[in-house]
């Protein structure tokens, strides 16, 4: 944890008191191994970053003194359509992305999706939100990333893709993708990452006609949670360092 997001419900009414228990108190104690005196990087969920000095701590709770005057990390200019991973992967790749930028992100079904995952407990809005918390406290940010679930592939890529896409660089990454993607990119982009078994043709056929250029990282095939990254950090590598 490298900066603890804070909630309007920690703080002391009509005070900068800010009261911690649980997960956070936990990895402070243990982790950060701090105690009163300690200043710590804190920032308020979906606000400014800032300090936190610890003014008393024991084992049920701690309380800090909070000073917020810094804004989060900027943005990365991406909108991320992703195939639902596995669930065992979904945890880890939504924090990935947190960390990494990624604003806005639609989790999406595909044809190599086994159906069973979408009843995963981990799909649920309080898992995604706990999981994309853990990418901002990584990440030093606090902007948490807006995630839309869509069960059916056909109808959110001809309805609704082609407006989320407009104005920006669309890619699918795909082994049939007869060239590489761009490097070092400001503009905006939107990215779509198959299964793990990867899009079938007809589904890169649909995303092509919806504007989309399908794109390839080379010979070797990849898991999700190593392409996303892989390609994020090709397309946006100076906005990341």
């Amino acid at each position: 944890m490298n900066l603890v997001v804070l909630f309007e419900s920690d703080f002391i009414p009509g005070s900068h008191t800010a009261v911690l228990e649980g997960r956070r108190l936990r990895h402070v104690r243990d982790i950060h191994r701090a105690s009163p005196g300690h200043t710590l990087k804190v920032g308020m969920l979906n606000g400014l970053t800032g300090q936190g000095l610890i003014t008393s701590m024991d084992r049920q709770r701690l309380s800090m003194e909070v000073s917020l005057d810094l804004e989060p990390p900027p943005p990365l200019p991406l909108n991320l359509v992703l195939a639902l991973p596995r669930p065992k992967v979904l945890n880890r790749v939504v924090a990935a992305a947190a960390s990494m930028g990624v604003k806005n992100i639609w989790l999406i079904h595909a044809y190599k999706v086994e159906k069973s995952y979408w009843q995963s407990p981990r799909l649920s809005p309080e898992n995604l939100v706990a999981q994309s918390i853990l990418g901002l406290e990584q990440a030093r940010d606090t902007v948490l990333p807006a995630i839309a679930v869509k069960q059916r592939f056909k109808p959110f890529v001809e309805d609704e893709l082609p407006a989320i896409a407009a104005d920006t660089l669309a890619l699918v990454a795909d082994p049939s993708g007869e060239t590489v993607p761009p490097v070092d990119l400001t503009t905006p982009v939107t990215l779509a990452i198959g299964p793990e078994g990867g899009f079938i043709p007809y589904e890169v056929d649909l995303l092509k006609r919806a504007g989309f250029t399908a794109v390839q990282l080379g010979q070797r095939i990849l898991r999700v949670e190593t392409a996303l990254p892989a390609v994020i950090y090709r397309l946006f590598s100076p906005s990341l360092l």
